[in-house]
């Protein structure tokens, strides 16, 4: 367009440090440069369709895309941080048991635009209603990211460069059902995110029925790649585990979920079940979750309660399915 390169580093900054997404704003273009980016190009944003708020102060978004699909995100608010958790796909194509977004199938990937696009409208309804940013990222939402693998990976590169929005790789964790060859792939590129397994069950029988994903990745498949991924990367893994009543909560069950976990240094989150509409299980008994937590303590190993924020508004984890947010049920 025969401009100067240094433009090229200014539309970078608008576009992914400042996440402007209106070349108007773009004060230090001149208005002819401007006029002449808005007749060549067009933003292709997600809008904020609706937003519902939990009483534990998670804020559940739904994004409106493009082609008229939608995917949800979730602000979670700690003591210590706020974080944003994005999807990666419309629906989910793994049809995990007791997930509300597996039962939907699957549409399409997001794109990269579309993945950041939601952390910098969280972002900004983050300053909105507290005053300070995001903190922390998680891919948890809809979809499984590695299935998305290029565009999830640009978008992460996005977010972290020092000319984006320089955000540490320690504060994003990427949440995979188990898919080998891609978590081989994520140690041979040198991620330098978290990395989160759901598991959900230490033998290959039960984890199928739970997640039908197992079946081309089965457990041993898993530990394989796994302990190759701490080996060229040396990051601990997260396990993630959801305790389903009389499904896989027994003491057994945290033998084989502890001998699965052997091969590489791990921390452990035990998640209590969040049911959804139609959903076959439920939460294990109080005595029966703590019987389990105590016993992987016992082998000295680190385990973390997570108690899900944003139930009241089906806003935790696996109950996000766009059929659970109406505009009618919007809060301000």
């Amino acid at each position: 367009m025969g401009e100067k390169k240094f433009r090229v580093e200014q539309l970078y900054q608008w576009l992914w440090q400042k996440g402007v997404r209106n070349f108007d704003e773009m004060l230090n273009l001149s208005k002819s440069f401007r006029e002449q980016l808005k007749a060549k190009f067009y933003f292709q944003t997600v809008q904020v369709d609706s937003q519902l708020c939990s009483k534990d102060g998670s804020i559940k978004v739904s994004f409106r895309l493009n082609d008229g699909c939608f995917v949800e995100g979730v602000l979670i608010p700690a003591k210590d941080r706020l974080t944003a958790c994005v999807s990666s796909q419309v629906g989910c194509g793994l049809g995990c048991t007791f997930c509300a977004t597996g039962a939907q199938g699957f549409t399409r990937n997001l794109t990269v635009g579309e993945i950041t696009d939601q952390y910098f409208a969280l972002n900004e309804i983050a300053r909105e209603r507290s005053g300070h940013g995001v903190s922390n990222i998680v891919y948890m939402g809809m979809g499984e990211p590695l299935q998305n693998y290029e565009n999830v990976m640009k978008s992460i590169e996005r977010l972290t460069e020092a000319k984006g929005q320089a955000m540490a790789p320690s504060r994003i964790t990427l949440s995979t059902a188990g898919i080998v060859k891609f978590i081989k792939q994520l140690a041979d590129d040198g991620f330098a995110c978290n990395l989160a397994v759901s598991l959900h069950a230490g033998n290959n029988g039960l984890r199928t029925k739970l997640m039908p994903v197992n079946k081309a990745n089965d457990l041993q498949k898993l530990s394989e790649a796994l302990a190759y991924y701490y080996e060229k990367t040396h990051n601990r893994i997260s396990i993630e585990y959801t305790l389903l009543n009389g499904v896989n909560d027994s003491i057994e069950h945290a033998r084989e979920m502890a001998d699965f976990t052997k091969r590489f240094p791990v921390k452990i989150n035990i998640i209590e079940y969040n049911a959804h509409e139609n959903s076959q299980f439920e939460k294990s008994e109080k005595q029966t979750f703590e019987a389990f937590v105590a016993f992987l303590e016992r082998l000295n190993l680190i385990v973390n309660i997570r108690y899900s924020k944003g139930k009241d508004i089906q806003g935790a984890c696996g109950q996000l399915a766009k059929k659970g947010i109406r505009k009618s049920m919007s809060f301000s």
